[in-house]
């Protein structure tokens, strides 16, 4: 028996600066194989010291899923903080794509964000996952490999997952900060990457303080314009009106998308 284990690795990212990437490989027998989550902010999803803000103990929710159900996950967390200079932009920019166009953000906000999400998404496609792939106990294909992440990292996860169908069957979107991006825009851009198989999209938000109230104003206008073309069935809207935009609400859903995605996955 091979006991529970999180891994650090520095990967090399595009800007010269390694990444931190921490990969959970839950308790196992030699040469068992589990699906896995790649997932934004890496930083929070361990350890409640590393985060700034909280943490959403995706290795215990794994550990409860495996017990509950006999199903195991590997959870990949690539971090986005800058603990050098304390500098929140740079998350920003890390989570921001530049290809579904415009920002929305006031003119200030504008001249230190720089879109870089496209870099970030080449970064896990190119290099976090083959990696993984490669150095761990991973099920290898679309239907065991799923994306998840929260507000810039909510936009990541959605961002990612539709630009790659192929390769994600199942993605968290928690929360996401589509409000960057204009309804046209992001209407667009989804027409263009519709294949006929998409991944099953678990939409969440809350509305409990100011910032995840417009959060969910702008999902609510997402999961219109995802209803004119999308597959209904591979849509999931969970709403709950009183969670604030916080840790402490994500990690509940996110033990519910593990368990939604470990258990329907060969369906998506």
């Amino acid at each position: 028996m091979i006991k529970s284990r999180i891994t650090e690795l520095k990967l090399p990212y595009p800007d010269g600066v390694d990444r931190i990437v921490r990969v959970y490989v839950p308790t196992h027998e030699e040469g068992e194989l589990f699906p896995v989550v790649y997932m934004t902010d890496g930083q929070s999803c361990f350890d409640m010291a590393e985060g700034l803000y909280g943490c959403w103990s995706t290795h215990k929710a794994a550990d409860e899923e495996m017990k509950n159900s006999g199903q195991g996950a590997i959870i990949v967390g690539i971090h986005n903080d800058d603990p050098e200079n304390q500098n929140p932009m740079k998350r920003t920019s890390d989570l921001t794509p530049n290809s579904i166009g415009e920002i929305i953000a006031p003119e200030e906000m504008k001249k230190i964000v720089k879109p870089l999400g496209d870099v970030f998404d080449d970064f896990i496609v190119n290099t976090v996952m083959p990696y993984v792939e490669e150095n761990f106990p991973v099920k290898t294909g679309r239907n065991n490999t799923a994306f998840c992440g929260s507000s810039m990292g909510g936009l990541m996860s959605f961002f990612t997952s539709l630009s790659h169908p192929d390769k994600y069957c199942a993605a968290g979107v928690f929360s996401p900060a589509v409000m960057m991006f204009s309804p046209n825009d992001l209407r667009s851009w989804i027409n263009k990457k519709m294949t006929d198989k998409m991944p099953y999209l678990y939409l969440y938000t809350g509305a409990g303080d100011e910032l995840e109230n417009e959060i969910y104003r702008c999902t609510e206008i997402l999961y219109d314009i995802l209803l004119e073309s999308y597959p209904i069935e591979l849509l999931n809207e969970v709403i709950i009106l009183e969670n604030k935009h916080h840790e402490s609400a994500w990690e509940p859903m996110f033990k519910d998308f593990l368990h939604t995605f470990l258990t329907r996955r060969e369906n998506f």
